[in-house]
């Protein structure tokens, strides 16, 4: 059987049946976008944990194999849920406030890139930088890795989830255990305050393209 041509779901439910094959192909599907989104819902302050609370994840998917059922949501998301409980352990473990942002919002959370740096570029009109602007965006990509470290946790992780996995926002709300408009709201804050942080480092700063 040609296991990489199976969907997530049914890796998982081979693999509760035993096909040890059917993991690995999970594992090496997902190992680095799992890993990335770890260490970035740690943030910096905890990034020495980042490759343990990334093991921790995967063996509790492990343990969990007997008990998943497909349906309410992708594997995908199901697995980012996991990922970001064991981060949020680890979190409030080491004594860090978490920040969970309330309020309404009734904008619509829309779609966008997956890639940060292309999102931010969508937002301030500078798609396709030319060749004398690479080495600022590669700088910028450092500064909105700065600026994700700022924003509440909860910001953080439905942007990430939104913007690096493609998670939707039922998706979001179902994997977090909260209300869609909740997700959304967040969704915005984040979005908004990432802007404001990013447009601020590059205040002045003239593209070929025009002026950010």
């Amino acid at each position: 059987m040609n296991w990489t041509e199976l969907p997530d779901d049914e890796l998982m439910l081979a693999y509760a049946a035993g096909q040890g094959a059917a993991f690995e192909v999970l594992y090496k599907r997902h190992e680095g976008a799992l890993f990335r989104f770890v260490r970035r819902v740690l943030g910096q302050a905890l990034a020495a944990q980042a490759d343990e609370a990334f093991q921790d994840t995967w063996m509790k998917i492990i343990a969990a194999r007997a008990s998943f059922v497909p349906g309410a949501a992708r594997w995908k998301t199901w697995a980012f849920a996991v990922a970001h409980n064991t981060c949020l352990d680890r979190l409030r473990k080491s004594g860090r406030e978490l920040v969970l942002t309330t309020g309404n919002d009734d904008g619509q959370g829309g779609d966008a890139p997956a890639d940060p740096l292309e999102w931010l570029q969508a937002e301030l009109g500078h798609t396709s930088p030319s060749s004398e602007d690479t080495a600022h965006w590669r700088a910028a990509g450092q500064q909105l890795m700065y600026c994700l470290d700022q924003l509440p946790h909860a910001q953080r992780v439905v942007f990430l989830m939104h913007h690096e996995e493609d998670c939707s926002v039922q998706d979001m709300a179902a994997a977090l255990q909260i209300a869609a408009e909740a997700a959304k709201s967040r969704l915005r804050y984040a979005m908004a305050k990432l802007r404001g942080c990013m447009c601020a480092y590059l205040d002045g700063f003239q593209f070929s393209g025009g002026a950010a």
